[in-house]
């Protein structure tokens, strides 16, 4: 059996945390992966300054994009483009078979991978689960794991069983989950959701695609906080995205996650992780509810 792993960063002058994010790829002690940057023109010379470090299974290349999910997209279509359409991003005799599964991983530039070990421990997890689960290997998976904060410096644990509530409250974060490349053949993220994309993607291989979800217990990534969703006005659009899209795919059912998560102290909560002081405690106590 073979997990290939296809991680992509999108860029735009991103300075030296480009190379922070690459740096902890090559550390991994898993081989079976590939990286590719799609890099929106930059002018801060941030590509250039990776010519010493860059790998031969690491392919850059730099398009004008309209944003950061159609980076991804641009991306995503180098994995055919790389490939010569044959479906195996540099396949050999061994890798073309049954047994090949391909997975893919969006990083932000600046996000790092946990350990050395991430890969190799998700690659374990996923051939453990697909040979424990033979029989139902038609539906396509989403593999997640935990985050690590930088900005609060605590453990950000994911939800361990996803259901219509957790999918409505989120979802895990794109940097800790492999998706099936199968999940975007049909289509890559929608563009018009100019914050939430990456969410209405989720949803989209659960309800149409019938992806099913598995957790695992392993630290992926390091993010870094701060990002593109966090600041004041896309905090706006992200609500109204969410709205949107919760209506569009589980309807009137919307409406009561909602109120539950009103009577329930969500606003608080938030508050509550997105604080240093408090977000390790509270992360600790998440932790423990979802063990349970």
């Amino acid at each position: 059996m073979k997990i290939h792993f296809h991680i992509i960063t999108v860029s735009f002058n991103s300075g030296d945390r480009i190379r922070q994010t690459l740096e902890s790829i090559y550390k991994q002690d898993y081989w079976d992966y590939d990286v590719i940057i799609e890099d929106s023109e930059s002018t801060d010379g941030s590509i250039d300054a990776l010519t010493d470090i860059v790998r031969d299974n690491t392919h850059i290349f730099v398009k004008k994009d309209k944003g950061i999910y159609d980076g991804m997209n641009l991306a995503l279509s180098q994995i055919e483009e790389l490939n010569g359409n044959t479906g195996k991003l540099g396949a050999t005799e061994d890798k073309v078979s049954e047994d090949y599964y391909e997975y893919v991983l969006f990083l932000n530039c600046g996000d790092i991978l946990h350990d050395k070990q991430v890969l190799g421990s998700v690659a374990d997890a996923i051939e453990a689960d697909i040979t424990k689960s033979v029989g139902d290997g038609d539906r396509p998976h989403i593999y997640y794991g935990d985050q690590y904060n930088l900005k609060t410096g605590s453990k950000v644990s994911s939800v361990r069983k996803i259901n219509e509530f957790a999918l409505y409250r989120n979802v895990p974060c794109h940097q800790v989950c492999f998706y099936d490349r199968s999940l975007f053949a049909d289509r890559a993220y929608n563009t018009e959701y100019k914050v939430r994309a990456d969410y209405e993607h989720f949803l989209y291989c659960i309800y149409k695609k019938n992806a099913t979800t598995e957790y695992m217990d392993v630290v992926i990534s390091d993010y870094e906080g701060g990002g593109y969703s966090e600041n004041g006005v896309n905090k706006k659009i992200s609500a109204a995205e969410h709205k949107q899209i919760t209506d569009m795919y589980m309807g009137s059912r919307a409406r009561k996650y909602k109120l539950i998560l009103t009577l329930t102290g969500a606003g608080l909560r938030t508050k509550l992780a997105e604080n240093p002081k408090s977000a390790g405690i509270y992360n600790k106590i998440k932790t423990m509810i979802y063990g349970r």
